[in-house]
């Protein structure tokens, strides 16, 4: 019992796991303009993330441009897209085969397949968390690097945003969700399915004797079977001398 409501544990933190990491795909805020100077005059505020750039402006307006061409974009956003795909796709299999995992379930077969279903399961959030910390850790990186050159103006410096929180969050449930489902199905087999269930010796041996009797019966009814009309009289009868 205890199990299982670890396995449900574990299945609410990847499905917010897989939330987090798509909520953080598509959110253009992953990094933010820094407001240490007094040189944005007309923009309040700037964000770029994967997909697109956005403005806000002191009028109110908010404007957002995509970003088309993939080859213009830095190595560390071209990467970030990709893992970010990938670790919202390896969840979203995961959180398949958990459904089939879980010991609360009627479907998924029976005890073993839905512990190689569950083992699976934990090995794709593991390796979507994996997937999801990676571009968030190298593009906090960037960031940061990129804020403490001298060389780089204000106007151009930025902090990160809210979304590679988001991203760092969503990791982290990832990778707790897939240790609890590896971990629940990964001690000592129990229940009835996986004993093997013997007589005691003296059972045992009084049914290997009957099967030996109910044997020698066979045979010899054979035998007797075979025989012809002749052999079958053995002996004298009183019509013979009458």
């Amino acid at each position: 019992m205890a199990s299982t409501g670890m396995q449900i544990f574990g299945f609410v933190l990847a499905l917010l796991g897989i939330m987090g990491a798509t909520l953080a795909t598509l959110l253009p805020n992953w990094k933010v303009s820094a407001d240490v100077g007094s040189n944005i005059i007309t923009a309040i505020s700037q964000m770029q993330g994967l997909w697109m750039d956005c403005t806000w402006y002191s009028t109110g307006m908010f404007s957002c441009t995509l970003k088309y061409s993939v080859l213009s974009l830095p190595a560390y956003l071209q990467t970030a897209r990709t893992t970010m795909v990938l670790c919202c796709v390896l969840a979203a299999m995961g959180l398949c085969l958990a459904s089939l995992g879980l010991k609360c379930t009627r479907w998924g077969g029976g005890r073993r397949s839905k512990r190689h279903a569950a083992i699976a399961s934990g090995g794709c959030f593991v390796a979507a968390g994996f997937l999801c910390l990676v571009p968030a850790s190298w593009f906090t990186k960037e960031v940061i690097t990129s804020f403490l050159d001298s060389s780089v103006p204000e106007s151009n410096k930025f902090e990160p945003g809210g979304a590679v929180y988001v991203a760092f969050v969503s990791a982290g449930f990832l990778f707790v969700g897939g240790s609890i489902f590896c971990m629940s199905c990964s001690g000592k087999r129990h229940g009835p399915q996986d004993l093997i269930l013997l007589p005691p010796p003296d059972k045992l041996l009084l049914q290997q004797q009957q099967q030996q009797l109910l044997q020698q019966q066979q045979e010899l009814q054979h035998q007797y079977c075979s025989l012809s009309p002749l052999d079958n009289k053995t002996g004298y009868s009183l019509q013979d001398y009458v």
